[in-house]
């Protein structure tokens, strides 16, 4: 009779710093030097590679992937922090890659918060009390200042600078060098220093699976906003009376109601 088997239930490296009350998933991977702090919670399947830092107070979802020299959930860049307790909470199938930063939230009982499968590329940072939903990508050295809201599926261009408090709307693409310093809209490109909306995300919403009907409405709002001269709040109630009902419409007037920054604008003649 065969002798059974015993599989490790993870792989850490003899090298790794596993703090004693680190929470680890299943089949998790920790490579050379990696540290993982106190209070943190690594969930099944993820890899951790050689020299990535997990900080306190990080709780990270299943399968996800931290590349070397990544630093996930230090401390805020932020002169009002006093060390309160304050946490990052990532989502599942997310990858940080080489010499990414995550930074936990200021105030107490605070969050920064990242969904699903977002691709941060080499040297991206977000900041403390960000909200990142799911399936958003940035590119090499994009960097979100604190509390910047990404919506989902939102796409931001390699060195593009995101002012704090802004929001980035979803299926937006933001240009490479970009300058954001307002609220980007759903669905719109954007690109420049200072950034302006150029033009409707096309491929990206055809990419989502919005439907042919949906596009066409989207584009009405679009010259709406941005070619017809009217004030915001007239463009929105255009918009009300103009389009047919459907949810990538009413989500974009949602985000205008409630722009508290204003909104980017198309470039000046």
């Amino acid at each position: 009779m065969m002798n059974s088997v015993i599989m490790p239930v993870h792989k850490i490296h003899p090298t790794a710093i596993v703090h004693p009350n680190a929470v680890i998933g299943k089949n998790v991977e920790i490579g050379a030097y990696a540290v993982i702090e106190d209070d943190v919670i690594i969930g099944d399947g993820c890899k951790i590679y050689p020299h990535a830092m997990i900080h306190e107070h990080t709780y990270v979802g299943k399968n996800c992937t931290f590349f070397p020299g990544c630093s996930i959930g230090a401390v805020p860049q932020d002169l009002k922090f006093a060390g309160e307790h304050s946490s990052t909470i990532i989502g599942d199938g997310c990858i940080f890659r080489e010499c990414t930063t995550v930074n936990r939230a200021t105030g107490e009982g605070n969050k920064t918060i990242i969904g699903n499968n977002l691709l941060m590329m080499a040297y991206t940072h977000v900041a403390h009390n960000c909200v990142v939903g799911n399936n958003v990508i940035m590119s090499n050295v994009a960097t979100l200042a604190g509390h910047v809201t990404v919506e989902d599926r939102a796409v931001i261009g390699g060195l593009a600078a995101v002012h704090q408090f802004c929001k980035i709307g979803r299926n937006a693409m933001i240009g490479g060098q970009a300058h954001v310093n307002q609220d980007v809209p759903p669905f719109m490109i954007v690109s420049g220093q200072p950034a302006y909306v150029f033009g409707l995300n096309s491929v990206g919403i055809a990419r989502a699976g919005i439907p042919q009907e949906e596009r066409s409405e989207l584009k009405k709002a679009f010259r709406i906003l941005y070619r017809s001269g009217l004030t915001l709040q007239e463009a929105i109630a255009t918009m009300e009376q103009d389009l047919n009902s459907c949810e990538p419409v009413e989500h974009l007037m949602r985000f205008l109601r409630t722009a508290e920054r204003g909104i980017l604008r198309t470039p000046k003649k």
